[in-house]
Order: C-alpha cells, then sequence, then structure tokens
C-alpha cells in the first residue's frame, strides 16, 4: 500500500534526523534525495489525508527531525500532489475541447447529412405514389431504407454529443433488412451472445452483409453466429462475385482494430471464388 511506503519514507527521515545533530553525513545526504523522490512519486499517486498526520508525527520529535521529514518527505509529496492536480486538469480540459468537437460534428452532421436523407425518404415517396404498380415496390423499398437510414445517422449524432451508445440493432431484425433490400441470407444463431460482446457482433454481422451488398448482391450469404466457451464466433460466407470496383476495405480495416481492440481476431479469405470471414470476440469480464 501507498500510505505503508509513505510511513516507510517519514521514519526513514526520522532515523537519518538523529545521525544529523552534529553534522551532516555525506550518505544522509544521499538517503534524503532517494526520499524526496520516492515521495514526489507517492504524491503524484494519493489522496489527501492520513499523510498529514505522518508527517505531523514524524516531526514532532524535535526541530531537526522536523525539517529533516518536512524538506525530505513533506515537501516532494506536497509537490507530487500539485504535480497531479495539474495533470488532472490538463486531461480535463484536453477532453473537454474533443467533447466540443464532438458536439460541434454531431450537429454538422446532423444538418447536412439528416436534411439530405429527410428529403431522399420524401422522393422516393413521391416517386412510389407515381410510379407504375410493378415499380412501385422498390420505390417503396428506397423510401423504408432512406428512413432507416436517417434513424443509423440520429444514434451516430447522439453518440458523437453525448458519448453513450445508442441500443443496438437485434442481429435478427439487421438481417431482415437486408433480405428486404434483395439480399439473400442463410441466417443461424448458436447461443445467445452476452450484452458485453452484443455491439461489437453487431458491427461483424452489419458489415458482412454491407460487404456482400457491396461485392456480391446476388450471391447467398451464409451467416452464423455461435456462442460457446467464453467466445462468440462470427461465420460469414458468400461468392466473391464481380466486384464493382477494387473498394477502399476501410470497413473491413476498421473491423479488424475494432475486434483488436476487444482482444480478438479476424480471418479473412478469398479462395476458390468465395469470400470468408471469421471474427471471434471474446467475452471480457465474463465469469
Amino acid at each position: 500500500m501507498r500510505i505503508v511506503a509513505l510511513a516507510a519514507c517519514v521514519a526513514a527521515a526520522v532515523t537519518v534526523s538523529f545521525f544529523m545533530r552534529e553534522n551532516v553525513p555525506p550518505w544522509t545526504v544521499v538517503v534524503c534525495v532517494v526520499l524526496f523522490v520516492a515521495a514526489f512519486l507517492l504524491g503524484r499517486r494519493m489522496g489527501p489525508g492520513w499523510p498529514v498526520i505522518l508527517f505531523a508525527a514524524g516531526g514532532l520529535l524535535d526541530l531537526v527531525t522536523f525539517v529533516v521529514v518536512g524538506l525530505a518527505v513533506a515537501l516532494p509529496w506536497v509537490l507530487g500532489r500539485v504535480a497531479h492536480q495539474q495533470a488532472a486538469l490538463a486531461a480535463a480540459e484536453v477532453e473537454a475541447a474533443h467533447l466540443r468537437e464532438r458536439t460541434r460534428i454531431a450537429h454538422e452532421v446532423h444538418d447536412t447529412l439528416g436534411h439530405e436523407l429527410s428529403l431522399l425518404a420524401l422522393q422516393a415517396g413521391a416517386l412510389e405514389m407515381t410510379l407504375p404498380a410493378e415499380h412501385q415496390a422498390a420505390a417503396a423499398q428506397l423510401r423504408v431504407t432512406a428512413a432507416g437510414a436517417t434513424e443509423r445517422l440520429a444514434d451516430l449524432v447522439f453518440l458523437l454529443r453525448d458519448g453513450d451508445p445508442p441500443s443496438v440493432v437485434g442481429l435478427q431484425d439487421l438481417v431482415d433488412r437486408a433480405v428486404a433490400a434483395g439480399l439473400r441470407v442463410e441466417f443461424t444463431v448458436d447461443g445467445p451472445a452476452p450484452s458485453s460482446v452484443e455491439r461489437t457482433v453487431h458491427r461483424v454481422v452489419q458489415e458482412a452483409l454491407t460487404n456482400a451488398a457491396k461485392h456480391a448482391p446476388k450471391s447467398v450469404v451464409v451467416l452464423k453466429v455461435t456462442t460457446a466457451d467464453a467466445t462468440t464466433v462470427v461465420e460469414a460466407s458468400n461468392e466473391t462475385g464481380l466486384r464493382r470496383g477494387t473498394g477502399s476495405r476501410l470497413g473491413l480495416i476498421a473491423l479488424r482494430e475494432r475486434l483488436r481492440l476487444a482482444g480478438g481476431t479476424l480471418r479473412i479469405s478469398r479462395d476458390d471464388g468465395k469470400f470468408e470471414l471469421v471474427a471471434v470476440v471474446p467475452h471480457t469480464g465474463e465469469s
């Protein structure tokens, strides 16, 4: 414990003071320097309270002891506390700046993309009413997709502004939306994923469906989520198809980094005309 270490510093300073009655031996200076550094480091990591009592008890013996304890332990400890408070204040200022920037970005996104998506949904609704019957279903799907994108944008704005994650859409709802958009999906779930990894699993499934829709929209996506042995495994596969451009792969890069931070792994292969994705997500903090 830090309080024990500080008490040992005070006791060492008191002991050294007994050797400094007549003169100041060189070794006592070395010891005081070591105590100074140790007390400073302890001050950066401790709160107020008991240290004051220790300093008072250590310095009550006589003037020499009071001076040694004060200069070798009490003073550096106070300096350490000041340094800690300054560092905390600087960190708080940086965090406040980040929050202000996030709020600004959230407002910009809401005012620009939100407006465009709303117009898109409105125009799709108008098309649905004017197009021939055989094309109305496609226009209706466009309107529903635009409305869903608006909802997702609202979630992202909430996340940027308030820092708290919005609720996660269920995996089945996510798959149903992809199917409604024209994607063929074979989806199975073996065991429920715990809430601690729900958002990461959702992101993996979302990226797998998005990747298939972009590069192989006519292919069947085989998607399986398995939870067992303190891990959740997401497996997705589909034909590579005719890719529309090379793609930036930023989605997969971001997904790999997200899994790395969560302690998981991501394996991707494109062999024999087939795209396969396997993500392993450990249940961190689960018993």
